[in-house]
């Protein structure tokens, strides 16, 4: 017997387990180990009990006992294998393949299907059903959902989730009994929500399906790669989903200090950029003679030749705030080597945050870039519009040295930085204005470099790379610490982690943090940030 007045201590499957008072066996048995099946249980949602797949057998307990609302008591004995909880299961499973179809080949839940798993590891070796089986047939809810009614095995998630999560209730049980079908009030659909998609994630079959992923892949052509949202300051963790080398949809990763289980839309559905096939891929230098592709070798000593001609000229320098930590600090040490000056930055703002009001801490954000926080921490000056335009004007006939790093540059004139006794522009894609540059140097998006972010909260999270990059475009921090190395005699960070843990050295936020710190839940930096969410 536990001795600890908030803690119990109960057997399960012949394993004693401590938990804290009010935990419910589904939970003690996680904690154990054992993985009790289930459907209408989500860690994120209620728990109506209503599925009965996760029934167990309690000793003394005069009937199976739902494992997801049935709270461990001291000295509890639970059994989740006997052959009596296995028998409760089979059954359960039986009266769900009665009516549901045989879609498998072409669902694309196919291989990440709950119901595949749980028959194929505890149901019946052959059905006994001979009665045709119910059809309902598709339907379009709207947004980015289809729904497959035949294949739904009413855990409810998905009212639960726009009812408790979303607060909008736009979907609802009709009918009773073998009728019961899932279906949206009236003729309003999701249309016009902002966080729909989720449903899609937490459905446990393939009723509810997206339509943007519908038939591009199966899930086990799919390789996960854990990352963090690029659509605005939250910072919601996810994973890159790839195929071929392109990002094929972006799921919601748990993590409860900054987006629980769930993403909005918006940044759900905003990675098609990512796989964009018009990318520079190597490094292009401008002469008299005309513009070259170069290696790098080539290209970065030509620049330190061009830096040295260039000194004693004024700096003025644009960073992109969807750029790292490790990018950004970088650009900062180049700008200080060349003679010190502020760095601007641009960001497009919402016009209102949106904010889920079942999980409040979570909302797609005003600012709708990744890193505007690491950017200000790193000392750099937010100029522009609301749309992420303008305030470069001081740059752009700038006749000293002008060094971009990521801006696009897409609202600039065709004759920016004309005037520059160097230009150099550290991008993704080329663009108008990019064409006047002496040295082009291609680097990778965040889905193609390890790295990290800062939220709107303080918090530093990491990514990993999830595709190749093109060419023989690099990380910035890397092709910076390489040219800093050779123009001040000091030694390249060979790995982001080297890069970030030297951002310490220059600014406090950052001192003492490592990755280690980091690990895949973030840490916060070392000084206290708004929580205002502007």
């Amino acid at each position: 017997m536990a001795d600890n007045p908030t803690t119990i201590t109960l057997t399960i499957d012949g394993q004693e387990v401590t938990v804290a008072k009010g935990t419910t066996i589904l939970r003690a048995a996680k904690q154990a180990g054992k993985d009790v099946p289930h459907y209408c249980y989500h860690d994120g949602l209620s728990s109506p009990a209503m599925c009965r797949l996760c029934l167990v057998e309690v000793e003394g307990a005069p009937k199976p006992m739902p494992a997801c609302v049935t709270q461990a008591t001291d000295g509890q004995v639970v059994h989740t294998e006997s052959e009596q909880a296995l028998d409760f299961r089979r059954g359960v499973l039986e009266f769900y393949l009665v009516n549901h179809p045989l879609d498998c080949p072409i669902c694309d839940q196919s291989g990440e299907c709950k119901l595949q798993d749980y028959v194929h590891e505890e149901g019946r070796k052959h059905g006994r059903s001979r009665e045709p089986k119910r059809i309902f047939g598709r339907d379009d809810f709207g947004g980015d959902v289809l729904f497959y009614g035949d294949r739904c095995v009413m855990c409810t998630r998905c009212v639960r989730f726009m009812t408790e999560v979303e607060r909008d209730a736009r979907l609802t049980v009709v009918e009773r009994g073998n009728r019961s079908v899932i279906d949206t009030f009236f003729e309003e659909g999701l249309e016009g929500t902002h966080w729909h998609g989720n449903i899609v994630d937490i459905c446990p079959v393939g009723a509810l399906v997206s339509k943007d992923f519908l038939y591009k892949a199966r899930a086990w052509d799919l390789e996960h790669t854990d990352s963090i949202c690029p659509s605005c300051s939250q910072g919601c963790n996810i994973s890159l989903h790839v195929r071929d080398n392109l990002v094929q949809r972006l799921k919601p990763r748990d993590n409860l200090e900054v987006n629980g289980f769930w993403m909005c839309d918006h940044g759900r559905l905003n990675y098609e950029w990512l796989n964009r096939g018009d990318r520079l891929e190597a490094p292009l230098v401008r002469s008299e003679s005309g513009v070259r592709a170069m290696g790098w070798r080539e290209a970065l000593a030509a620049f330190l030749e061009a830096a040295a001609g260039a000194a004693g000229n004024a700096v003025r320098a644009v960073a992109s705030p969807r750029a790292s930590n490790e990018d950004l600090g970088a650009f900062r040490a180049l700008v200080e080597s060349l003679g010190g000056g502020d760095i601007v930055y641009r960001m497009s703002r919402a016009a209102d945050e949106v904010v889920l009001k079942g999980f409040p801490s979570l909302a797609r954000r005003r600012d709708l870039a990744p890193n505007g926080r690491g950017a200000e921490l790193l000392g750099m000056l937010r100029v522009g519009s609301d749309e992420g335009t303008g305030g470069l004007e001081d740059v752009a006939d700038h006749d000293g040295i002008v060094l971009v790093l990521g801006d696009a540059l897409d609202d600039q004139a065709p004759d920016f930085g004309s005037s520059a006794a160097l230009f150099v522009h550290l991008a993704t894609h080329a663009s108008a204005a990019s064409a006047n540059a002496h040295f082009v140097l291609p680097i990778t998006s965040f889905a193609e470099q390890e790295g990290s972010f800062t939220n709107l909260n303080g918090r530093v999270q990491r990514f990993w790379p999830g595709i190749r990059a093109p060419g023989a475009a690099r990380p910035a921090w890397f092709v910076i610490g390489v040219t800093l190395a050779e123009r001040t005699g000091s030694t390249a960070p060979r790995s982001a982690a080297e890069s970030f843990a030297s951002l310490g050295s220059s600014f406090p936020p950052f001192a003492g943090m490592s990755y280690d710190d980091l690990g895949t839940g973030g840490a916060l930096v070392n000084q206290p940030v708004s929580l205002s969410g502007d």
